[in-house]
C-alpha cells in the first residue's frame, strides 16, 4: 500500500475515474470555461464515438466538466448541459434487424446514479438515423437533451 494508505488509493481511483473517457469514445479535446486556483479548471469537453452497429456513423459529443477539488476527486456532479452532432463518414450499412431506441452510447456524470446516454432511433419513412442525447437526472420536471440527424445516403468514394 502506499505511503497514504487505503485512502490516498481510493482518492487516486475516483480520480482516474473521473478523467476516463467512456469505452468506445475518443476525447477529441476540452476548453477551460473557468480557472479554478484548486483543483482542475471547469471545461467543455468534445468525445467523438462511432455508432457500434450502424457503419458509416460517427457523433460527437460535448459536455461540461466540473472543476475544483470535488471535480478532481471525481466526486462533483456534471452539469446536464451537452450537445450532440452526428454525420455520415462513410457508407451507411443498417443491419436488417436494428433494434429501437437502442443505447449507442454511455457516459457517467456523477459518483452516482447520473448518466448521459445516446440512443438511436430509426425513423424509416424518411430513411433517417435519430440520435437522441439525454441525461439520467431530471431537471426541472424535465431531462435535459439533444438532438441530431443522419439521413441515410448513398455514399461516393
Amino acid at each position: 500500500m502506499s505511503r497514504y494508505g487505503y485512502a490516498g488509493a481510493l482518492v487516486g481511483a475516483m480520480v482516474g475515474l473521473a478523467s476516463a473517457v467512456p469505452a468506445g469514445a475518443e476525447e477529441v479535446g476540452c476548453v477551460t470555461t473557468a480557472w479554478k486556483l484548486l483543483g482542475a479548471n471547469h471545461r467543455v469537453c468534445v468525445e467523438a464515438f462511432d455508432d457500434p452497429k450502424v457503419p458509416g456513423v460517427a457523433c460527437h459529443l460535448s459536455q461540461a466538466r466540473t472543476g475544483g477539488v470535488s471535480g478532481s476527486l471525481g466526486l462533483a456532479e456534471d452539469p446536464s448541459r451537452f450537445s450532440i452532432a452526428c454525420r455520415q463518414i462513410g457508407p451507411i450499412t443498417v443491419p436488417d434487424r436494428l433494434r429501437d431506441n437502442e443505447e449507442v452510447f454511455t457516459a457517467d456524470t456523477s459518483i452516482l446514479f447520473k448518466e448521459t446516454r445516446v440512443v438511436r432511433m430509426f425513423d424509416r419513412k424518411r430513411n433517417t438515423l435519430v440520435y437522441l442525447s439525454y441525461s439520467t437526472k431530471m431537471v426541472d420536471g424535465s431531462p435535459m437533451n439533444a438532438v441530431s440527424t443522419v439521413p441515410i445516403m448513398p455514399w461516393r468514394d
